[in-house]
């Protein structure tokens, strides 16, 4: 009997250092990983930089540079989603991918910015932004969720400057060119 005790003793014992050093270890490879992840984004936030000065000095966007940026812009929000610059990149992504008519990418990166950066200081540019994807006919072209979008905007930030501009958006929703040409060319007379 006392040859048993000893031997599960033993095994206890023998078992738990084991899962004490796998502890260690596990610590030790997190440690490592999250050190990884900072040189990372440290490289990624280069590379989005670059990307953010090579398209900003194009006159014409040639889509090689615009995929080129989309990338390194998603790149750095996807990997480093704590930085303060994600959110920023996140619609300078969805901007560019406009420009070379990607929209559905655009229309996803957006509706990321918005709904995870809920504090993000210029989240009414990302739904102003989104709601203009809905509104254009040769986008998305839904005038409701457009219409849901804009009236967003007024409700949850109705004294900024996007919501002066969701206002006048709402005015010309269902116009057609001619309509709108002809309300502004009346308002300034």
């Amino acid at each position: 009997m006392m040859t048993v005790f000893l031997t599960v003793a033993f095994l206890v014992s023998f078992f738990s250092c084991q899962d004490s050093s796998k502890t260690e270890s596990a610590a030790k490879e997190s440690e490592q990983q999250a050190q990884r992840q900072v040189m990372d984004c440290d490289q990624l936030r280069r590379d989005a930089l670059r990307m953010d000065s090579v398209l900003l000095q194009q006159t014409e966007v040639d889509e090689k540079s615009a995929r080129a940026g989309i990338k390194a812009f998603a790149d750095f929000a996807n990997f480093c989603p704590t930085d303060s610059l994600s959110p920023i990149y996140l619609i300078k992504c969805a901007q560019v991918a406009r420009v070379i008519n990607a929209v559905p990418q655009a229309k996803i990166v957006l509706e990321k910015c918005i709904a995870d950066y809920p504090q993000f200081r210029d989240r009414a540019a990302a739904i102003f932004l989104l709601a203009q994807l809905y509104d254009e006919v040769i986008y998305l072209n839904d005038e409701q969720e457009a219409r849901k979008l804009y009236e967003q905007i007024l409700t949850e930030y109705p004294n900024s400057d996007w919501a002066f501009s969701a206002k006048g958006a709402l005015s010309f929703i269902g116009k057609s060119d001619e309509e709108i040409l002809w309300t502004l060319k009346k308002k300034n007379k």
